[in-house]
């Protein structure tokens, strides 16, 4: 089966020249010109990794990064005109897995599609052992083969962890991702979170811990050694 790349780009005669050149290398596409049709396209459709132009009608590529984020660890690629934008991208923290500047050739796109997804597929393929299932489209998780009965917010901060296992996460940072809609939260609301979090994993593996804090800074996700 074909892995997907959805192109996200308001440029259709671009997208199409990317789109063109991904398929004679094996990749099945899809494209999307406008950002307000591009999250609930995610949540209804498969796709492998993204394509994300930053400057879109409807809904810039910021926005939809941040909120994809919100609920699923799919690949993307952002891709900006201006090579400045990097810094401010890279400053922002989206946790987006690669950049393209404009302009660019079609080929350079296809071999950063390759290796984000060698790279993501690595890694997938490294943590499944941990018998850790997170499934984005249901808000489901199940390690061991027991399935945790997590709220939304719960799965959204689990996921976030497990995706970034290794990676320190502010309680700012997690607090953003997880609640889009600007609404003001404290610090104490992301720590009641993830106790409640924890209580829920400790009934799937009681005598370990994956979800630790780092005092005076946040939280990450690590599994014990084996």
């Amino acid at each position: 089966m074909s892995l997907k790349v959805l192109i996200v780009e308001d440029e259709i005669k671009l997208a199409q020249v990317s789109s063109d050149y991904l398929l004679q290398s094996g990749f099945e596409t899809h494209i999307i010109d406008n950002g307000l049709h591009v999250l609930p396209w995610i949540k209804n459709n498969h796709v492998d990794i993204m394509l994300l132009d930053i400057m879109l009608p409807g809904l810039d590529g910021i926005e939809i990064c941040k909120s994809v984020r919100s609920f699923s660890p799919l690949p993307i690629i952002m891709v900006t005109a201006r090579v400045e934008e990097v810094d401010r991208l890279l400053g922002l923290e989206l946790g987006c897995d690669d950049y393209i500047c404009k302009p660019f050739s079609p080929r350079e796109v296809v071999a950063r599609v390759k290796a984000v997804l060698r790279r993501t597929q690595a890694q997938n393929n490294s943590v499944s052992d941990t018998a850790i299932i997170l499934d984005a489209a249901r808000f489901k998780a199940c390690i061991n083969g027991c399935e945790l009965d997590l709220t939304a917010v719960e799965f959204q901060l689990f996921n976030m962890l497990y995706q970034g296992q290794g990676r320190i996460y502010s309680r700012e940072q997690l607090m953003s991702a997880i609640y889009t809609d600007n609404r003001v939260v404290s610090d104490r609301t992301i720590d009641s979170h993830i106790k409640k979090l924890r209580k829920r994993i400790a009934q799937a593996l009681p005598d370990q811990e994956i979800i630790h804090s780092v005092y005076g800074v946040g939280y990450k996700f690590e599994l014990p050694p084996a």
